[in-house]
């Protein structure tokens, strides 16, 4: 392969760049700057925010569960073409799809076994 192959995805590279750039641009213009305390504060269905999320602080198994959600959402991406071209693959593709399984659920006992799935009350 030559440079030159890759010439339409450097320009549609640069494309991209260009128009999240000038859209970023022109929206800055273009929008209202009006900022005042009220409108700045975090918004907790009408009600005004108390505890931790008053300072703009979240809880970290917030953060945790929504890594696992991403991670096992990676997961089921990777489920439906493997079993789309299972046929093909042989049995080399399944048992390297079962050893993806086996890492993923490795991890998951691991966050249930530190408490990561438990919410205090």
């Amino acid at each position: 392969m030559t440079a030159m192959e890759f010439l339409p995805v450097l320009f549609m590279v640069a494309g991209i760049v260009l128009v999240a750039a000038g859209t970023l641009f022109v929206s800055s213009l273009l929008r209202p700057s009006n900022p005042y305390p009220e409108k700045n504060m975090p918004y907790e269905c009408g009600m005004d925010p108390a505890g931790e999320a008053a300072g703009g602080r979240f809880r970290v198994p917030f953060f945790i569960v929504a890594i696992l959600l991403v991670v096992f959402d990676v997961e089921a991406m990777f489920l439906f073409p493997w079993a789309v071209v299972l046929k093909d693959i042989g049995i080399v593709g399944y048992v390297e799809m079962f050893v993806f399984i086996a890492l993923l659920l490795v991890g998951f006992a691991y966050a249930w076994l530190k408490g990561a799935l438990e919410w205090e009350e």
